[in-house]
């Protein structure tokens, strides 16, 4: 009976959809691949496989300065005037629990690949879904967004903010909750870095002045700017004099901020290392710099095309924005770094990086879509391919000359401890900021852009607890350190001057 009702239903669904005139079930649509969660979680895999095993061993020195603010287990590093303390904002939860660097790795590596999909997914609706997903995968696949993704550092987190806040700008006319993300993004960036937020913001405010449906955003710009400046602004008056002073003095640390075209350092220093400061290295592996080269012309190529576009009527005016706009905001956001500054380093570009990612994807999917032959699709996975493969080799370089940086930090400071400098202690000179909290320890410096107190303060402090003062293994000590006793650091190339207990 059952067997006969169900076989005379099939029956009648079968010649329901085969009969003229009479609709039948519509057919299940595929499902289509996430892509941009499976470029997160590659990204993620990424960085668990090839950075986390070898950077779990230990901080790099401005790791150290920002992780030392928000530890209680440690004294807080010397914060200078030009840093801003979202990241340590960001990793105080984490440090609430626990110290562990392999732990801080873990974390940061998960949470920086969730931060991805979630600000290129802003983009979908905007550009497309495969496009969104090729633009994350540019930019993820890039050696400096590997190694940064689990290091407690500030500049991938200004670049996945601005991607996210753009985004939510470009979709804020037509959706009232993208304002609230708007302002929230926008404090987030300047909380994280008070001059690029500004930077990020100064095309938005200016688009959002000059075109009628962007206006109703300028309330959120401005709103994410005050609550993501308070801070800085608040902690300018009171540490270093007001914001005029804290601005002289942050030009003074980066040495000078002025009209300055540093586009040679940022070349030289694209395959490393992480701070190139003064930049007289030689430009290693020019072969593996095309893409850097070739950014530039493919930025303006989409450009171009979009402008055609619109002109022809095929494109509206959202969709023309969808492309000017962040080329727009790479380029200010690229300003101090490449015209103000004397010095480089790979992660400063990484906002612009990610920006221009999503309108250069948007030319690879248009050569696809009017490619009449696989031979052009081809061409491009080739190339993808090969960029990937370049960014692998120098992020493996790279990984394994910090790994080494940092397990020499942990080695100064193991030789510390058997030294009897525990805390509560001081560690002064070269290097005494990473050092000092590898060993748990107070840092202070008596010159130069991290300088906190003078030599009465240093001896003053050294008559009251274990102190040691840096230098090199073969060198001299500092003036005030003579007459402290030397001993050589094992593994570090440095030796530890320790001051006479009293």
């Amino acid at each position: 009976m059952r067997d006969a009702a169900g076989k005379g239903v099939g029956v009648t669904a079968s010649a329901a959809a085969v009969r003229p005139g009479v609709a039948g079930p519509p057919a299940p649509r595929p499902r289509e691949v996430p892509w941009l969660a499976v470029v997160a979680a590659v990204y993620a895999v990424a960085q668990l496989a090839l950075v986390v095993p070898h950077m779990g061993g230990g901080l790099l020195w401005d790791e150290s300065v920002y992780v030392s603010q928000v530890d209680p287990r440690h004294p807080a590093a010397f914060f200078s005037a030009p840093r801003s303390r979202g990241i340590s904002v960001l990793v105080a939860p984490l440090l609430a629990v626990t110290s562990s660097v392999p732990a801080l790795r873990v974390a940061l590596a998960l949470l920086s690949a969730a931060a991805l999909y979630g600000a290129f997914r802003v983009w979908g609706p905007l550009v497309g879904r495969r496009t969104v997903a090729l633009a994350a995968l540019l930019f993820s696949g890039l050696w400096i967004t590997e190694i940064s993704g689990s290091q407690a550092m500030p500049n991938l987190w200004v670049a996945l903010g601005a991607v996210a806040a753009v985004g939510w700008f470009l979709r804020a006319p037509a959706e009232r909750p993208a304002n609230w993300w708007l302002a929230a993004l926008t404090a987030g960036v300047t909380l994280l870095r008070a001059p690029d937020g500004g930077w990020l913001a100064l095309p938005l405010l200016l688009g959002a002045t000059g075109v009628r449906r962007w206006r109703p955003a300028l309330p959120a710009l401005f709103a994410g700017l005050g609550l993501g400046a308070a801070q800085w602004v608040i902690e300018a008056y009171a540490r270093f004099g007001g914001i005029g002073a804290r601005l002289r003095l942050s030009s003074a640390t980066e040495g000078g901020m002025a009209p300055h075209l540093n586009a040679g350092p940022a070349l030289r220093a694209l395959n490393g290392p992480l701070l190139c400061r003064p930049c007289h290295v030689p430009l290693r592996h020019p072969e593996l710099t095309v893409w850097w080269l070739a950014l530039p012309l493919l930025a303006a190529a989409a450009l171009a095309f979009a402008l055609r576009d619109h002109r022809l009527h095929r494109d509206g005016p959202d969709r023309l924005a969808a492309t000017v706009l962040p080329l727009v905001c790479a380029a200010s956001l690229s300003v101090p770094y490449l015209l103000l500054i004397t010095y480089a380093a790979p992660r400063f570009l990484l906002p612009a990086y990610a920006l221009l990612a999503l309108p250069v994807a948007g030319l690879a999917a248009r050569a696809i879509r009017a490619a009449r032959s696989p031979v052009p699709v081809a061409a491009l996975g080739v190339a993808l391919a090969l960029h990937l493969g370049s960014q692998y080799a120098v992020l493996v370089h790279n990984t394994s000359g910090e790994a080494g940086t940092a397990a020499r930090y942990q080695a100064a400071a193991t030789g510390l401890h058997r030294l009897g400098v525990r805390p509560p202690c001081l560690v002064t000179g070269p290097r005494a900021l990473p050092v000092g909290y590898a060993a748990g320890c107070a840092s202070a410096q008596v010159k130069g852009n991290n300088r906190s107190t003078n030599v009465d303060g240093v001896l003053d402090r050294a008559a009251r607890m274990p102190t040691a003062a840096l230098g090199r293994a073969h060198g001299t000590p500092p003036r005030y350190a003579h007459g402290w006793i030397r001993h050589p650091l094992p593994g570090t190339g440095w030796a530890a001057y320790l001051a006479p207990r009293r």
